[in-house]
């Protein structure tokens, strides 16, 4: 069988069009909250471990982010927020001494993960064109910064998860 150069052309130029396109697949799935904490452990790197958590970097071109993965990122907000209402909050109230302590720098983290989350959607909606979320997310990440802080400050402390049934 003999192929023509332009035969051969035709077909290197559209594979090579087509595997350079953009895959739109989702990148991030769905995940248990007691999957998704940052809690346990130590105080002092919870940036960086919600960050890890999130899967998305911020540094990335947001633009491109699909609607089904910024709709993730939304949840992971939510189910952290729900986390601390529904268990940091009540272990923090019911928790004395150094267990207290622990358990508070665990609700920290849990707020960089939460506010980090939030942040990131917002930037995400900013870099697809929303406009109208900038004053959101100056105030979300003064919250973030304000965590990050606390959680720098309480370095090398112990830090207690609590768990929590809850999904991303």
């Amino acid at each position: 069988m003999q192929f023509s150069i332009s035969t051969i052309a035709l077909y290197a130029t559209l594979f090579f069009t087509i595997s350079a396109l953009p895959l739109s697949s989702r990148a991030l799935t769905s995940q248990a909250y007691n999957d998704l904490s940052i809690s346990a452990g130590q105080a002092g790197d919870a940036q960086a471990e919600a960050t890890a958590k999130i899967g998305i970097d911020p540094a990335s071109d947001l633009a491109s982010v699909s609607k089904a993965d910024l709709e993730i990122v939304k949840g992971i907000h939510d189910v952290a927020n729900a986390a601390e209402v529904g268990a940091f909050n009540p272990a923090v109230a019911a928790a004395t001494g150094a267990a207290k302590v622990a358990i508070q720098n665990g609700k920290i983290k849990n707020k960089v993960l939460k506010l980090s989350a939030a942040v990131l959607a917002l930037q995400i909606q900013e870099a697809q064109g929303d406009s109208s979320v900038a004053s959101k997310l100056a105030a979300e990440q003064k919250k973030l910064t304000n965590n990050i802080g606390l959680d720098t400050k309480a370095a090398g402390q112990a830090s207690t998860a609590v768990p929590f049934d809850g999904t991303s």
